[in-house]
């Protein structure tokens, strides 16, 4: 259960801190997509987006019903998306920047409030 509550934290603060990043500086939503069309970003966003994946994965690899659910779900979605990156660069970085575009706003949003959520858990502040 320990590492359940470290990538709680873990996976909590990064999401906060990626989500008020982008919120105070969206300049940086466009220059990471411009970044990702150069090959050496590519090649090295993708290759941590695998090493934290398979990190994930191989310490916490839960598929109870609870909370620990999603930070499996993290992990296999940083994997699958490095492996896209690696593997198919060009068609995973057109649907990132679709999906980008629709969905900025809500996907923002859900990224704050799964970030607070796992805060949450990971130091128990509101009991459940």
């Amino acid at each position: 259960m320990e590492i359940s509550l470290f990538l709680a934290k873990f996976w909590g603060w990064y999401l906060l801190i990626f989500f008020f990043i982008l919120s105070f500086n969206p300049v940086r939503i466009k220059q990471i997509f411009d970044d990702l069309k150069d090959q050496k970003f590519q090649i090295l966003a993708a290759f941590i987006a695998i090493v934290v994946g398979l990190l994930n994965i191989l310490f916490h690899n839960i598929w109870q019903p609870d909370w620990r659910f999603i930070i499996t779900l993290l992990g296999w979605a940083s994997l699958f998306l490095g492996l896209g990156l690696f593997v198919f660069p060009a068609p995973t970085t057109q649907k990132l920047q679709v999906l980008n575009v629709k969905l900025v706003q809500t996907i923002y949003f859900l990224l704050f409030l799964l970030g607070i959520f796992l805060l949450n858990m990971g130091y128990q502040i509101v009991q459940y």
